[in-house]
């Protein structure tokens, strides 16, 4: 109930701006489109700047969806790992308890391996479930640092009148040089 109301909350605002079909509306996010705004919608709710950057893109250049998939499949992938390595490492860290206070083996899954064994396993365990907490936390970054990107190229010119072309000269008479000429508009 409460990720419903969440999801109700948070991705019904986002829904309402991409099915607006006022020109006003649509005159106004091409031409006033904020960075802020991209950064914040993504710190909360991941992906979601991407998809105000798309929206507010001109048509030949929206091409901005296609890194929510790939957002969402980092972030479960990370958390995936991070559940399954702390998991892991307590269940481990229980059978080596268990074995030191007993001297018996409590699970039969680790049966093959001796204290000094389960005790390896449960670190290394431990080390994944640290580097999963930093994949989680890198993919979230990396998507707030390309909403931030993606809302400064949304306005960003890229027609033909734009150019840059190297040509020979000549410095004082006497030297050769290259010379470097760049076109805007």
């Amino acid at each position: 109930m409460k990720v419903h109301t969440f999801l109700f909350c948070f991705l019904l605002p986002l829904f309402s701006l991409a099915g607006t079909s006022d020109s006003s509306q649509l005159s106004i996010d091409t031409t006033i489109h904020s960075v802020k705004k991209a950064v914040l919608f993504s710190a909360v709710i991941p992906g979601a700047g991407q998809i105000y950057n798309h929206i507010s893109m001109p048509k030949s250049k929206k091409r901005a969806y296609w890194k929510v998939p790939v957002i969402y499949g980092g972030i479960g992938t990370s958390i995936y790992f991070l559940a399954f390595n702390q998991r892991e490492q307590k269940a481990l860290k229980t059978e080596y308890s268990y074995r030191v206070n007993t001297g018996l083996q409590q699970n039969t899954d680790y049966a093959n391996y001796s204290d000094i064994g389960v005790l390896t396993l449960y670190n290394q365990h431990l080390n994944w479930r640290d580097l999963s907490i930093l994949a989680v936390a890198g993919v979230y970054l990396i998507q707030l640092i390309d909403a931030g990107v993606e809302a400064h190229f949304v306005s960003f010119d890229i027609s033909e009148d734009l150019g840059m072309s190297l040509e020979p000269t000549l410095l004082n008479n006497r030297t050769a040089g290259v010379k470097l000429s760049l076109n805007f508009h």
